[in-house]
């Protein structure tokens, strides 16, 4: 399955995008990489202050990218992308690019130059650009962005960090608020209301954590228990326990069954089936069945299975990878956690190792269909002869929105027509531009196979949020 880096990467401080290319290479969805954090962002308001333009005449694309320094390739990857959408040619930073009839002109900057960011974008709007496409980061977002909201030009970034979203800065990545919102509709389509997470104490985990608290708030359901774990094997064992009531229901088996037989079994992470390919070194370390950590020091022996009554929730959202996830395998195990009793969830980075998951069959992640990306990863491949890389995907949507806009407005790209509520075609389905600032994109649900295979998609692309009554 196309690994997608929609999450996390582009809100990542600008040296951890060239730390994690190995990773990428090796098919990890960057979203999950170990170590990506969200960079920080100052307060500002939701709206252009009181000295704000009315929105620039021009149609006119201004491309805001690293395209110098240790990001350029990545830079330059996203530049093809956006010019693949408007039917130009990548033109050098400053440079104006020759577009296609009818097209509108892109204008490149380069906020790897001196000044960064900020000059980058007081250069496009010095040149009339009616639009800004990117920075990429978050960091260069939260600093752009003031300039473009005074001079009434709309921005679409290329982070996925929500906290950047406000009126007139759309966040384009998706985000793991999106994908938790997605999984809990289906959740309690499927009959479950008792909603839980362990989770990362990171950037990942966080968002993870506050994307489950608003979609238990919208689809009225209770507020979910949610408890954040520091990485290391005992804290993930004694969350864990506290999270599923470990230590009553042990208890109350004991008092039913009148046994205290150990029962250690073997451990989740022995389901891990191999994968035709190989992943990284750390991964396919944490993922490979050791029985010599099947229990944890702190672990309490458990009594048969069947003796144990369900935790006190049916809907579990995970959010690790690699060794921590294969902990939270083994801690899910000792606290007689299974599927029998409970859906669980994880973010839409499992879909880089999907085959490895056998320990967690039956569980969810959402990401788009990869099977929607198909024409575009080959018109992409003609044009560039290699394949884009998923980053690609987003500068491709951000230049059609702008795109199609120009097509439908007399000038500029005024707010109402890009939120319209049809929304936009884009790579990896149709979606919506809201005027909060946030990105709503179609996600699909695949469900963990296990057995070595890939995960299969159980419910279609959907950008509504199924909630009755």
């Amino acid at each position: 399955m196309m690994t997608r880096a929609y999450s996390f990467l582009s809100g990542a401080p600008t040296g951890g995008l060239t730390a994690n290319r190995a990773a990428r290479k090796a098919g990890m969805a960057v979203l999950g990489t170990v170590g990506l954090m969200l960079a920080g962002c100052a307060d500002q308001s939701g709206s252009a202050g009181s000295g704000a333009q009315a929105p620039k005449a021009s149609h006119k694309v201004g491309v805001l990218l690293p395209l110098t320094g240790p990001n350029a390739g990545l830079g330059r990857e996203l530049l093809s992308g956006a010019a693949l959408a408007l039917s130009d040619a990548p033109a050098p930073a400053g440079a104006t690019a020759a577009p296609a009839a009818g097209a509108p002109t892109m204008d490149v900057h380069d906020t790897a130059g001196v000044g960064g960011a900020v000059a980058a974008a007081s250069a496009a709007l010095a040149a009339g650009d009616g639009i800004l496409l990117g920075p990429l980061t978050a960091g260069d977002t939260a600093a752009a962005a003031p300039a473009a909201q005074n001079a009434g030009v709309p921005v679409l970034a290329f982070t996925s960090d929500v906290s950047q979203a406000r009126a007139g800065v759309w966040v384009m990545g998706i985000t793991p608020e999106d994908q938790v919102e997605r999984l809990v509709a289906l959740a309690r389509k499927e009959g479950r209301h008792r909603f839980a997470a362990l989770l990362p104490d990171n950037p990942l985990g966080r968002a993870l954590g506050n994307g489950l608290v608003t979609a238990c708030q919208d689809q009225g359901l209770n507020a979910p228990a949610i408890l954040y774990h520091t990485g290391s094997v005992d804290s993930i064992t004694q969350k864990m326990r506290q999270l599923s009531s470990y230590d009553t229901r042990l208890s109350e088996s004991r008092a039913t069954s009148g046994t205290t037989t150990p029962n250690t079994g073997a451990p989740a992470a022995d389901a891990v089936a191999d994968a035709e390919k190989p992943l990284p070194s750390d991964l396919a370390a944490a993922l490979k069945p050791d029985r010599s950590t099947a229990a944890t020091p702190s672990a309490a022996p458990a009594p048969p299975a069947a003796a144990f009554s369900p935790p006190p929730f049916d809907a579990l959202l995970l959010g690790d990878t690699g060794l921590g996830l294969k902990n939270v395998i083994t801690a899910l195990n000792d606290s007689q956690v299974t599927a029998s009793n409970v859906r669980i969830m994880g973010p839409g980075l499992w879909s880089a190792f999907a085959t490895k998951l056998g320990a967690l069959k039956g569980a969810w992640y959402a990401a788009p269909d990869p099977s929607s990306r198909q024409a575009f990863a080959s018109r992409f491949l003609a044009r560039n002869h290699h394949m884009p890389r998923p980053l690609a995907d987003l500068s491709y949507d951000a230049a059609m929105v702008a795109k199609t806009v120009s097509q439908v407005a007399p000038s500029g790209y005024p707010a109402d027509v890009l939120t319209r509520p049809e929304g936009f075609a884009g790579v990896d389905g149709p979606f919506t531009l809201q005027p909060n600032g946030r990105t709503r994109r179609a996600l699909g649900v695949f469900e963990v196979i296990g057995n070595g295979s890939g995960a299969k998609l159980i419910a279609p692309s959907s950008l509504k949020t199924d909630v009755s009554g």
